[in-house]
């Protein structure tokens, strides 16, 4: 394996450029101790000072995909939906983590109310077989949406590929139905239209991905991702998660976890960490040190003073970090490496 691919220019993260995606996509690299830092807000260039070998580019979410998957920059973050229409046939976009918590939305198959017959894809493929023509669907994700008809055994359809709002596309003639992106369904319901009941064709969010090819060829960029890997995961598995400082009254250090393991909530993650309080009187009192859900707080407290805890302190936790991210794991599997990590080292 090389030690950089290319040694003319860092490696490439390409992020989104605008919208509420930009603004989350931003913050979960600030939580996840990866600022960006773009000194002109005009310019669609950045950096993160704690990895001076990347640069950073912001581009439009379906760019992100395709920059990726022809290896232009070896890592982005964009929407699910997007990933999965522009992946190639050689499976050039690596999706290292399907599930980033937000930008979600679904894909799904909408028809105009007036349709009061069609309730689903098969009362919709018994509509397309009784028409007279092909029925149009207006779309930006024909390859997925040809796929999931196919599923249906619909096939005397035409996909139209379109852009901007498609809501408007049945009213104004210009198709019989599309597959589009559903959040709340607000502007669905403004437009007269409405999900079939079995017409979810993927349940997307923001991902992170990067190029099969670079990351084979290159450890440099291995180790970027490596690094992405720790950290993004180390923010999202702590951001539930709060950590709970107790005095509890014992024998021993042995006594004092036995309570707390016979609790369900206060056993933490893998069990209390426990130090010896060393007391004026000569008592014997021991501090507890445990990580929870934060909505189990409540009956983790209920759960401390049943068992004598008092001096209960409640903080935030930033990072947790595993021995190995499972998502680390799963994308060297997926690049035939599971048992190898000295090509990343």
């Amino acid at each position: 394996m090389k030690t950089n691919q290319n040694s003319q220019r860092k490696i490439r993260i390409s992020l989104p450029s605008k919208g509420r995606l930009a603004d989350d996509t931003l913050d979960l690299f600030e939580k996840s101790g990866l600022a960006v830092k773009k000194p002109n807000p005009r310019q669609y260039e950045a950096e993160i000072p704690s990895m001076p070998g990347v640069k950073i580019l912001f581009q439009r979410a379906t760019d992100i995909a395709i920059s990726v998957r022809d290896g232009i920059v070896d890592f982005g973050i964009t929407g699910l939906d997007v990933v999965s229409e522009k992946q190639d046939e050689k499976g050039a976009i690596l999706i290292m983590h399907e599930k980033l918590g937000y930008g979600e939305c679904r894909l799904c198959v909408i028809i105009p109310e007036s349709h009061h017959t069609v309730h689903n894809m098969k009362d919709l493929g018994q509509f397309a077989a009784a028409a007279q023509r092909p029925l149009r669907v207006a779309t930006q994700f024909p390859k997925l949406s040809k796929s999931f008809f196919d599923q249906h055994h619909i096939s005397n359809v035409d996909f139209i590929a379109a852009e901007g709002a498609l809501e408007i596309a049945p009213l104004i003639g210009y198709a019989d139905i599309i597959t589009d992106l559903v959040s709340s369904g607000t502007t669905l319901r403004d437009n007269r239209l409405k999900v079939l009941s079995d017409g979810l064709i993927l349940d997307s969010q923001a991902c992170l991905i990067g190029n099969r090819n670079n990351l084979l060829s290159s450890k440099d960029v291995m180790n970027i991702a490596q690094q992405l890997l720790e950290f993004i995961v180390a923010h999202l598995r702590a951001k539930n998660n709060i950590a709970i400082y107790a005095n509890i009254r014992g024998d021993t250090p042995e006594a004092v976890a036995e309570l707390i393991l016979g609790k369900r909530v206060i056993r933490g993650l893998q069990g209390p960490t426990i130090s010896r309080v060393i007391t004026h009187k000569g008592e014997n009192w021991y501090a507890a040190h445990l990580i929870i859900e934060k909505s189990q707080l409540p009956q983790a407290i209920r759960e401390l003073r049943a068992i004598g805890g008092s001096g209960v302190v409640v903080s935030p936790v930033k990072y947790i970090f595993e021995e190995e991210p499972e998502a680390y794991r799963k994308m060297l599997g997926e690049l035939g490496h599971n048992n190898d990590r000295s090509f990343c080292s």
